[in-house]
């Protein structure tokens, strides 16, 4: 599977990891504007509102957003999922987490789970140049 140049990054965030994803999204916007950019409904709309970045939006993370853009690496129209989660709080829906991190690495798709690892990911040189991202899956089977 190619990763394209131009990347189609998810950005998720639990409620109280949303500051600290919308701070991210606000330090790296010059970046972030030159890929296709996805979330699940809340976050995304959030962070459109305050950054003025396109950020198509799926649904909520609890009402099955996370499972859509579960779906959507699997159709490889994901290149990189940002999902600030919260360790500290039992999540409703931890079951459909828990499916989007397995499909991430099942599908091979870098995963930032804070604000460190964004931005080694963000400033890697792998982020504005085509990349071909080994195909795990083809071993399962």
């Amino acid at each position: 599977m190619i990763s394209p140049a131009k990347k189609r990054i998810a950005l998720v965030a639990h409620d109280n990891r949303k500051p600290a994803l919308l701070d991210w999204v606000k330090e790296n916007a010059d970046k972030l504007k030159n890929h296709e950019l996805c979330g699940t409904g809340t976050t995304s709309g959030m962070l459109s509102r305050n950054t003025g970045l396109k950020i198509k939006a799926y649904k909520s993370g609890p009402l099955g957003g996370d499972i859509e853009i579960g779906a959507k690496i699997c159709d490889n129209q994901i290149d990189l999922l940002v999902f600030f989660w919260d360790p500290l709080t039992a999540q409703p829906h931890d079951p459909d987490v828990k499916a989007l991190l397995r499909l991430a690495v099942l599908y091979d798709i870098p995963v930032a789970m804070n604000k460190t690892s964004a931005n080694y990911l963000i400033s890697s040189d792998l982020i504005d140049i085509e990349y071909e991202r080994h195909d795990m899956q083809k071993e399962t089977i």
